[in-house]
């Protein structure tokens, strides 16, 4: 070894999506040096830093695939900026967010993205995004090479939200054309945007387009729909696809079914798809669970559970949009016009890990593999990101399987006022977070590192 290390972690079971066991984990500058075996003295390596794991996992940073972070949507501007919403994700053990370029109407996409890379230089935490599209451009393979230079190679295309995001389903067939040309992937918000909308008319003419109503206006039968359509474009354009949120086990089972014919089809959840249920919707603040899709029935909730336990289940991303309650009240008489989406980049990790490796429905390397590598796989970063191994970015995470949290708004770092989570006892918390090789959190106190978060350029995709 040449170097002394600058940090060293000791004791913990590192884990990767396809290896676990002891190690000690030796990081040199920005990036991971060497895998040690435990017998190694670590003292004679003459590190900086030696930091304990001992009884805790090492995990690899998490890479969060869907945020939405400072986004204007209608007349609602989520609350948090990049700085605010980065130390919140380093807080809850995720060292890389993509976030999504999203245009207002009429401005140029491309715009858009630049303006999104400047504000994200404030970011604690690496960054990259997705290329959002909300009208059909006029030449489509210009604006996938702006996208490309910019160092984006996904795009997320919307088939509901009518004048606002929504696209055809023949742009999006040549958006998906234009990108399996550069190894990029087409991500998509599957609701059949017609049955959204009737069912929507049919709750206002009831009187239940309230936020008590949210289930019934967005229907699981309108999500399944669209992702049979979207699906037949990508076998059209022999392109690959991903399904962002997916919240009906129906939808998963689409996508597996087009898997097995060969296509390159991908499924993304949610904790609050996992862990909540439509419930919500009867309790004292409905509107603060108001999300695209809606949050479904426990039934549902334990079956699209299992597709993820068994493995049908890509990615698991936060969908974090962070509203305040006061925002979600303003409009909570129609669902209609009042904000979507719910607070989740710090919990997203936590959240998942108590309500499925606790119980022993996923192992760590599962866990591992949804949380943090399929993710950077998915966006062009791996194996710079999601996994530890020599020259990998030194994001890790020294989680604690056993300690046990009852999560309140007052200990989190988002800038909200609740979390869909309040009260809740959650076991499994990352106690120390090391982003690209500095220690940014540590026995669960956050120390904010300045601005050091990186655009995380994405390579050519490799599908599997």
């Amino acid at each position: 070894m040449g170097a002394a290390p600058d940090l060293v972690i000791t004791g913990g079971t590192v884990v990767t999506d396809s290896w676990s066991g002891l190690a000690s984990v030796v990081v040199v500058g920005e990036k991971v040096e060497s895998l040690l075996d435990p017998s190694v003295d670590v003292e004679s390596l003459g590190a900086a830093r030696v930091v304990d794991a001992s009884g805790q996992y090492v995990l690899p940073g998490g890479v969060d695939p869907h945020c939405h972070l400072a986004i204007p949507l209608g007349a609602f501007l989520t609350l948090d900026t990049f700085e605010s919403a980065s130390l919140a994700a380093l807080a809850g053990g995720t060292t890389t967010v993509v976030d999504f370029a999203i245009p207002v109407v009429g401005q140029d996409p491309v715009a858009a993205l630049d303006e999104k890379l400047a504000m994200a230089v404030e970011s604690r935490c690496d960054y990259a995004f997705h290329g959002v599209l909300n009208t059909h451009p006029a030449n489509v393979d210009d604006v996938v090479s702006a996208f490309v230079e910019r160092g984006v190679r996904t795009i997320k295309l919307f088939t509901t939200y009518r004048g606002e995001l929504m696209v055809s389903i023949e742009t999006i067939e040549s958006v998906m054309r234009a990108l399996s040309t550069v190894s990029g992937l087409t991500y998509i918000h599957a609701e059949e945007n017609n049955a959204i909308e009737a069912a929507q008319a049919a709750a206002a003419e009831e009187g239940r387009i309230d936020a008590r109503g949210m289930a019934a206006s967005r229907p699981a039968e309108a999500e399944e729909q669209a992702v049979v359509e979207v699906l037949a474009a990508a076998r059209r354009a022999g392109a690959p696809v991903y399904f962002v949120h997916q919240s009906i086990p129906s939808a998963v089972d689409l996508v597996a079914e087009a898997r097995s014919e060969g296509m390159h089809a991908y499924s993304e959840s949610c904790p609050h798809y996992l862990a909540l249920d439509d419930s919500c919707y009867d309790g004292a603040n409905p509107e603060r669970f108001v999300c695209c899709p809606p949050i479904r029935d426990a039934s549902t909730v334990s079956v699209l559970g299992q597709r993820l336990a068994d493995g049908m289940v890509h990615t698991v991303g936060s969908d974090h949009c962070c509203y305040s309650s006061g925002q979600k009240e303003q409009a909570s008489h129609d669902v209609r016009i009042m904000p979507n989406g719910l607070p989740g980049v710090e919990t997203r990790m936590s959240v998942t890990w108590n309500q499925f490796v606790k119980p022993g429905l996923m192992t760590p390397e599962d866990f591992v593999r949804v949380m943090s590598s399929n993710p950077a796989r998915l966006n062009g970063l791996y194996p710079r990101k999601g996994t530890i191994e020599p020259g990998a970015d030194a994001d890790l995470v020294i989680f604690d399987p056993n300690e046990t949290r009852t999560v309140t708004i007052d200990d989190l770092h988002m800038h909200t006022d609740y979390t869909p989570y309040e009260g809740r006892s959650v076991t499994g918390w990352p106690t120390t977070v090391v982003m690209r090789g500095q220690v940014v959190v540590h026995g669960g106190v956050v120390t904010d590192p300045g601005p050091i978060g990186r655009l995380q350029r994405s390579e050519a995709i490799t599908f599997w």
